[in-house]
């Protein structure tokens, strides 16, 4: 014979069953179970449990960033790398560019340096192919197996890595530094699978004091550490030309500078490497080379690359 408790369970479980409501429930509970015998109910929380109204708790919403597709195709013929184009000539000499940076990035160079994810991308002058580069190498970055990459378009003055993808303009870094936006309102995922977008944001009077704030060094900091296979690339302003690319290097890990090849002066070179002695790392890049045979290639083809190279080899 069941015992007082398990028909108790049982006569709840029909009532339930039935569709009881909940003062039924409670009631059914506070009658006795059978006449003539002493009075015995469920322990309370046997009750409770069954009357308790089921609570689902949504889940905390997720803050994704805004989703922008490349014209890869239209980029192509731009002379910019895609993920699915051929293998290319162009192609194997971002692969050489880019191996030192990525070594030194990851913490394998000769020595440790401090942020050697982020990594700048300058000029001395204007018109020699920096943001060209910085694309490139950013596309080519995104190939790797182990690496994700961040493009930042870092020259709040004259910003063109938008213009060049494709992309309309909107906020970004400038915005950030002001606290009037959130990463997730600004950063750009891209159909290349391991790439994303800062945008420069909108202009400011004072972008110089902003980029020296200790806001734009805090966000630095979160940048470089928050994913440890991230690597970030700044598309800044020529050192030469405004003051914002001299602020911004003292963040750096590593900085690459872009000359173009036979037409940058020597002095330009000397007089822009003596405006970022701080940074442990720097490279130069010889943009639009040519070969012995005299073969031109377009920017970013041809390279002359290397540590501490001097100004006179570039």
């Amino acid at each position: 014979m069941s015992t007082l408790i398990e028909q108790a369970a049982e006569r709840l479980a029909q009532l339930r069953q039935a569709g009881a409501s909940t003062q039924e429930f409670s009631r059914a509970a506070d009658q006795p179970l059978a006449p003539g015998r002493p009075e015995v109910r469920p322990p309370p929380a046997a009750v409770a449990a069954i009357t308790r109204p089921h609570v689902v708790e949504a889940p905390a919403p997720t803050i994704t960033s805004k989703r922008v597709d490349l014209n890869l195709e239209a980029l192509d013929k731009l002379g910019i790398i895609t993920p699915n184009a051929p293998r290319s000539h162009k192609a194997d000499q971002y692969r050489v560019i880019k191996r030192p940076l990525i070594k030194n990035a990851m913490g394998q160079g000769a020595a440790p340096l401090k942020h050697g994810n982020l990594i700048m991308v300058t000029s001395a002058v204007a018109g020699e192919g920096k943001s060209f580069t910085s694309i490139n190498l950013a596309m080519s970055i995104a190939a790797e197996m182990d690496n994700t990459v961040m493009l930042v378009d870092a020259d709040v003055s004259r910003p063109s890595v938008l213009r060049m993808l494709g992309l309309p303009p909107g906020p970004g870094l400038l915005d950030l530094l002001e606290s009037s936006a959130d990463m997730s309102d600004v950063l750009l995922r891209t159909n290349v699978d391991k790439l994303t977008i800062l945008p420069s944001g909108r202009q400011h009077a004072r972008a110089t004091e902003l980029l020296a704030s200790d806001a734009m060094r805090q966000l630095l900091d979160d940048m470089a550490t928050r994913y440890p296979d991230r690597i970030i690339i700044f598309d800044s302003p020529p050192l030469l030309l405004t003051t914002e690319s001299r602020v911004l290097a003292t963040h750096m890990g590593q900085i690459v500078i872009v000359v173009h090849a036979g037409k940058t002066l020597q002095a330009d070179v000397q007089h822009a490497l003596s405006t970022i002695e701080n940074c442990p790392v720097k490279m130069m890049l010889l943009n639009q080379a040519r070969t012995d045979s005299g073969t031109g290639y377009g920017y970013g083809y041809g390279y002359g690359y290397g540590y501490g190279a001097e100004p006179e080899k570039a």
